[in-house]
């Protein structure tokens, strides 16, 4: 996974994988999400992301062997 945060523009690009994208997808108001040929994630775009996803403000934990909460965060 890669994380590139671009200060001129405000955008955060997260890349899962570098396969080519295929189709892009409106997730939500300016939330973006390329996806290849079987249509599986290869990354996601995030505009005004200071604002809209605090992405100054992140961090990252792996934590294997441990099951994922449900969607929506809720347990």
């Amino acid at each position: 996974m890669k994380i590139r945060y671009f200060e001129d523009t405000d955008t955060a690009v997260i890349g899962f994988t570098a396969k080519r994208v295929a189709e892009t997808q409106k997730l939500g108001e300016n939330i973006y999400l390329d996806l290849d040929q079987q249509g599986n994630l290869v990354s996601m775009k995030i505009e005004y992301a200071k604002t809209s996803a605090n992405i100054l403000d992140f961090t990252f934990e792996r934590r294997p062997n441990e099951t994922a909460p449900p969607l929506g965060g809720r347990t």
